[in-house]
């Protein structure tokens, strides 16, 4: 849906730009003069004659859909949070911005990437095509590197970092984790554990479910590798969801390409709740409220 949006975006600004530009440089000056013999007026060039209606019509929307069409291809893309699986730094209703620049500039038909701006940093949250269907968006947080070696046992993360272009290998480190003495946060009526977690220079929240844990047998089997152990190829990541026990993840279906890429989640520009009893006449869609405390940047 968001591609068949920025192919409408597209084709609108080039139809309405085409439309104006045809005119200005071809049709208005013949207008002008025509309009400016039959009125009797000598100066042709200070007479404006009124405007065809589908001319008028394309010159005052194509300064707003061209404006819209760079701002959402190049710059910030707003999308909605639909699940729970980055709980909780992210909620179901949560509105946010997503910096599509960060990782380079790209067609927005296409998605080539004709201008490489940067790459992704560990604990990044992203945005992108999920590879099994590119139709379909994802966020997720970037844990794993082009050449790291990802271990996920015991509900902790293992990451051996790849070796830099000069040999140099930093040390195998476990992600640290910093255990908070209560969560708001429940799963099937379960209270589940919420921990401090730190991936580069990220600090952030996660959820683990103090029982439930996803099956080894579930997970992306790799070539060469352990059950519960990936190397991340180049030009790819390896991505997980803040709420561990309840996300489909880099660890169910590999890794996301550079290609599938589509920016940087960056700030929450609104919140709204969804919550009503069951008994209320109102459709679900419609918001009960709206969370203002959780506007804000994104770590």
């Amino acid at each position: 849906m968001a591609q068949l949006f920025a192919i409408f975006l597209v084709l609108l600004t080039l139809i309405t730009g085409l439309i104006w530009l045809v005119d200005s440089l071809i049709f208005a000056p013949k207008r002008r003069e025509r309009a400016a013999l039959a009125a009797g007026v000598k100066e042709i060039e200070d007479f404006e004659p009124p405007l065809p209606y589908i001319v008028d019509t394309a010159k005052q929307i194509f300064p707003v859909i061209a404006f819209i069409m760079v701002l959402r291809s190049f710059l910030y893309e707003p999308f909605q949070i639909p699940s729970g699986s980055m709980m909780p730094t992210l909620l179901v209703g949560d509105f946010i911005l997503v910096e599509k620049y960060t990782y380079g500039l790209r067609d927005p038909i296409t998605r080539t990437k004709f201008w490489d701006v940067g790459e992704p940093n560990r604990g990044d949250i992203v945005v992108f095509k999920y590879p099994p269907q590119p139709e379909l968006d994802y966020i997720k947080r970037v844990v794993g590197l082009p050449g790291d070696r990802i271990f996920y046992r015991a509900k902790q993360i293992t990451v051996v970092p790849a070796c830099d272009k000069s040999g140099d290998c930093a040390k195998p480190y476990l992600v640290p984790l910093t255990e908070k003495q209560t969560s708001e946060f429940t799963q099937n009526m379960v209270p589940l554990n919420q921990y401090t977690e730190v991936l580069g220079e990220a600090q952030h929240e996660i959820l683990q479910h103090p029982v439930l844990s996803a099956s080894p047998s579930q997970f992306y089997r790799q070539p060469g590798t352990a059950i519960d152990e990936w190397q991340v190829p180049e030009g790819q990541y390896f991505v997980l969801g803040d709420n561990r026990d309840n996300s489909r993840d880099s660890r169910f279906w590999g890794f996301v390409s550079n290609e599938h890429l589509v920016g940087k989640a960056v700030a929450i520009w609104i919140s709204f709740e969804f919550e009503r009893p069951a008994d209320s006449f109102l459709p679900q869609w419609i918001p009960s409220g709206v969370r203002f405390n959780r506007v804000g940047g994104l770590q």
